[in-house]
Order: C-alpha cells, then sequence, then structure tokens
C-alpha cells in the first residue's frame, strides 16, 4: 500500500481525545452531562486539535461501573440525552472535522440487561447459552480482574442453582463468545451505531473475551474478533477497532491478525505506559526504551495508540512487584492512592508534584512516540484527582470549564461527582483561564497537536532509538521514505549535555526545532544539543535541496 492511498486510515495520524459524556457539560441543568453539552463544546476541541472523539458508555445502565454495565446496547441513558441528540453530535462533530468512535462492551453486560434477566428464569431460556454457566467451579478458576473488591470469577445464582462467570464485578456476567447468536447480536450493534455515523469502536477488555470460559490462555485463533473486523469493514470502509488489550509485547501481536490485516486496527500500549512511569520514578528513560524496542513488528496498516493516562486506574501488573514498589514510592506514597493492588488512581499533574517541566515533558513524549496519541479529558488543563472518591472513580470528576467550575447550572450535590479540592479545584484549574494564558498547558497541548497533525512521519514512520551520549536522554525518531521526525527528552532534573548519533545523513542536514525554529547542523552523523533538566525537544531533519519549509 501506497502511504498517498490513505483515505481509509484516517486514524493513523488522528489526535483521539475520550470523553465521559455524563461528566462533560451539562446542558440542560439537571446535573449530568449530556450529548448537547459535548456538541457546544467541539468548537473548542477543534482548536485544541481533536481529530476524533472516543464517548465512553452512554448507554442505558443501573450506573454500578461507570456504564460498563449495559443494559441495552441500543439505547442512549436519557440522562444524556436522545438518539436525536447522538445523529446531531455526529453531523456537527463531521462539520468540525472529526470522527466519532464509541465504546463497544463485548465481554459481559449488566445484570439488568433483558437476555441476562431471561437466562435466569430457567435453564431451558432461549438466552441461557448467551452466557457461561457451570455447575461447579472448575477446579482451577482464573483470577478475578478486582482483587479485594470480589472474591472469585463465578457467581451462585439460587434460582437456576448454577454458578455463572464474571471476570469483573458480580453484577457483570460475561457474554459467552463462542455462542454464534452472541457473535451475531454483536455484529448487529456495531452494525447499528455505525449506521448512525460513527467511525469505529474503543473494544473493551478484548483478552477476556476472545478466549474460552475457564482459560488464562487465548485461543489459538481469534475468529471472533477477525469476523467482527469483517464485518465493520463490510459496512463502512474505513471503520476502525481499537482495543484495550493489557497484555505483554509479546502477545499482543497476535490481536492484531496476520500482516496486519484480521483483528483490531490499534492496540494501546499498556507495557509501555507502565515503563513510562518507572521510567519517570528513576529519572532514567531505559525501562521505555527498552519497553519501545520490544514492541513487536506490526503491519503498515496496524497501529499503536499511546496514552499517558485513562479513565482507569493506572494499572502497573507487567512490572514486577519490586518495580510497582518503585513507582508506588514516587507517585502514590499512601494506601488511599492506590487500588487493587496494582495501580493508582491519580492523574498525572498531581502525581509529579505538579512540577510544570515533568508535566511537559510526558505530553512531548505522548506526541513523540511513534503511533497514535490520546488524551483523557481534562488531560490539557493538567486536571487533578479526588481522592475522596471512591476506586477508579477518583480520577472521572467532571470537567473544569470556570473558576466556579462551570460543569453545570444545578447545585454540585447534583453533580455525578464533586470537584477537586485544593490547588487542583476548578478555581486554580479550568479551561476559561488557561484559554486567556499564552503559556498555559492548555497553549502547550494545543501546540503539540499541531506539530504532530504536521508530521505523517510519527503516525506512518517506523520507530527509531537513537544512540545518545547521555543516560538521562531519550533519543527517537519515526521516519518514512520522504522525511524524518528526532525527538530528544531528558528524564532528569539537571541540564545536560551530549551528543545524538543520525546515521545516515548527508552533509548539510540540518535538525530544526519545531516549536522555536532554532536548527542545528550536523557534524557527519552526530548532532550536539543542550536540555534543561527534564527538557525536551521534537525535531524535523532538513537535508540540503528537500525544499522543505522549516
Amino acid at each position: 500500500m501506497r502511504i498517498s492511498d490513505t483515505s481509509d486510515l484516517w486514524w493513523k495520524n488522528a489526535v483521539l481525545y475520550c470523553v465521559d459524556v455524563e461528566k462533560y457539560l451539562d446542558d440542560d441543568g439537571d446535573g449530568d452531562g449530556d450529548l448537547q453539552g459535548l456538541a457546544r463544546r467541539l468548537p473548542y476541541l477543534a482548536d485544541l486539535g481533536v481529530t476524533c472523539l472516543w464517548l465512553m458508555p452512554f448507554y442505558p445502565t443501573p450506573g454500578r461501573d461507570n456504564g460498563y454495565d449495559v443494559s441495552d446496547y441500543y439505547g442512549v441513558d436519557p440522562r444524556v440525552g436522545s438518539h436525536g441528540d447522538f445523529v446531531e453530535l455526529i453531523r456537527t462533530a463531521e462539520d468540525r472535522g472529526i470522527r466519532v468512535i464509541v465504546d463497544l462492551v463485548m465481554n459481559h453486560t449488566s445484570d439488568q440487561h433483558p437476555w441476562f434477566l431471561s437466562s435466569r428464569e430457567s435453564r431451558q431460556s432461549p438466552y441461557r447459552d448467551f452466557y457461561v454457566w457451570r455447575d461447579e467451579i472448575p477446579d482451577d478458576p482464573r483470577e478475578t480482574q478486582f482483587p479485594g473488591e470480589e472474591d472469585g470469577v463465578w457467581e451462585w445464582d439460587d434460582r437456576t442453582e448454577q454458578y455463572y462467570l464474571h471476570s469483573f464485578y458480580a453484577h457483570q456476567p460475561d457474554l459467552n463468545a463462542e455462542n454464534p447468536a452472541v457473535q451475531r447480536e454483536l455484529a448487529k450493534i456495531m452494525g447499528f451505531w455505525l449506521q448512525l455515523g460513527v467511525s469505529g469502536f474503543r473494544v473493551d477488555a478484548v483478552p477476556s473475551f476472545v478466549s474460552s470460559p475457564e482459560r488464562r490462555e487465548p485461543q489459538r485463533d481469534h475468529d471472533v474478533l477477525r469476523a467482527l473486523r469483517r464485518f465493520a469493514q463490510r459496512r463502512s470502509s474505513d471503520a476502525m477497532l481499537v482495543g484495550e488489550v493489557n497484555v505483554p509485547h509479546d502477545e499482543q501481536a497476535a490481536y492484531f491478525g496476520a500482516d496486519g490485516d484480521g483483528e483490531l486496527h490499534m492496540q494501546f500500549d499498556f507495557a509501555s505506559n507502565q515503563a513510562l512511569y518507572l521510567a519517570l520514578a528513576r529519572e532514567d528513560p531505559e525501562p521505555l526504551r527498552a519497553s519501545l524496542a520490544g514492541r513487536p513488528d506490526i503491519s503498515t496498516i496496524s497501529q499503536w495508540a499511546n496514552f499517558v493516562r485513562n479513565h482507569d486506574e493506572l494499572t502497573l501488573d507487567q512490572l514486577s512487584d519490586a518495580e510497582r514498589e518503585e513507582v508506588f514510592a514516587a507517585f502514590a506514597p499512601e494506601e488511599s492512592m492506590q487500588v487493587f493492588g496494582r495501580g493508582i488512581r491519580r492523574r498525572l499533574p498531581p502525581m509529579l508534584g505538579g512540577d510544570p517541566r515533568r508535566i511537559r515533558l510526558v505530553y512531548s513524549l505522548l506526541f513523540s512516540l511513534p503511533g497514535t496519541p490520546v488524551l483523557l479529558y481534562g488531560e490539557e488543563i493538567g486536571m487533578g484527582e479526588n481522592l475522596e472518591i471512591e476506586e477508579r472513580d477518583a480520577v472521572r470528576v467532571p470537567m473544569q470549564w470556570r473558576p466556579d467550575g462551570g460543569f453545570s447550572t444545578a447545585p454540585v450535590g447534583a453533580h455525578p461527582l464533586p470537584a477537586p479540592d485544593g490547588p487542583y479545584a476548578p478555581q486554580h484549574v479550568n479551561v476559561e483561564t488557561q484559554l486567556l494564558a499564552p503559556d498555559s498547558l492548555f497553549t502547550f497541548v494545543k501546540g503539540l497537536a499541531q506539530t504532530y497533525r504536521q508530521s505523517p512521519e510519527i503516525g506512518w514512520g517506523d520507530l527509531e532509538l537513537l544512540p545518545v551520549t547521555a543516560a538521562s536522554v531519550l533519543a527517537h525518531g519515526a521516519r518514512t521514505s520522504g522525511s524524518r521526525f528526532v525527538a530528544v527528552h531528558n528524564f532528569a532534573g539537571e541540564p545536560v549535555s551530549f551528543d545524538v548519533d543520525l546515521g545516515d545523513e548527508p552533509s548539510g542536514t540540518e535538525l530544526v526545532c519545531l516549536a522555536s525554529g532554532e536548527s542545528w547542523l550536523l557534524d557527519g552523523a552526530i548532532v550536539s544539543m543542550d536540555l534543561d533538566g527534564y527538557g525536551a525537544r521534537r525535531l524535523r531533519v532538513t537535508r540540503p535541496g528537500d525544499g522543505r519549509l522549516r
């Protein structure tokens, strides 16, 4: 495939923005964010540089797991709006050059979903085999996703006197992925939302779905996932599936499929995300460098999704026990900051002590690593968490628009969650103030998004890890046949001077800083430069006679 033939591969250099509709902006004053409120903020998102919205679940739900306990896959929760509001959001987003993807929660339903309610009526229910039932708990049951919250993954049902499987909470029974009827229903759900105009799906908890009921190892063939991808692309050739696949790199290759043409188009790079926090704790980029070097080779038509924080806990389950304790000690020293024994329930700025240098270093990395950057709402202004809120909801606080909050005109008690107090309260961290400040984090992230979109090799190119003479500096880049991008990031707080070896560049080649326009002429393959403590540069390689604008 030539890079010029990429109209269906829009996601290769997109900027994704994850939104919890219920917590973004309340348009009707009832206390809950809604689709109309989100639509009102599309100009803000377009100005930031967002090209794709990822909507967290907005379906009808009992509300016991932030919407991931779905009770109707075809509905819109009346708290956030209607199907008409949804279609209007899609249309208005398209006018702004923004696509929309939605969460596909295919591992489980709510225990209030009509399928499960029917399955519990009798063992002869037509929906009985939509779920996984057993007379006895297996001798070697797999572990729950929520240690400390659930005792196991099998729950006794008094009415039909069998156990049902739940990988997550007991109120979220697992769907039976091996049942063709379940597969057909999931395809119809995808088809419905594609017909309404979405551009794809963020697929939740993929490894838990594409494996057998009592397993801990994925199936050798991921037939279900391949079939869902084929179905999506028959309905819409540019549909994209980005998967939540938190497994080691050597296992992730299978979820892309053979030659990148079979399963997920994109996967979140959880391994490198966890390595990033270990590197930050040590002020040494080596863990991240090693993780990036361990990424499996992927097809040109596959992609990595890079992220700093998501809407869940910052999971550290791929680190060793000792490494995890290092990260806890640096960024979550109090037990109340930790969750499930494996993760952190904080946002980035408080973890880094509010140090603007380190915060900007991390976001510079996000928009420099080969792949597609994904932002969680509020990251662009440096929002914090509220540790008074239980579990993962600590990071899911309402968006902070103005010093008085600006999320809703309803009394604070009617809001889904309370805002943080202290230095991360709305009066200190909000959109209105940062829009007026040329040196704000919002302005910085907006600039990163702009230069990312102007540097297609970051999304399309191959990763390069470059030799550098300073141990505290990560030097990396990405190149295509006609262009090259280079970035340097200093993980230490002290200034540093160093050399970077760029390899086979002709005499007269320059490195031009995308932010300042400052340039460096290569001495052979070597370029020498300085960086401040926690400093970073993102650079364009310009060769003699290439005619590229700086």
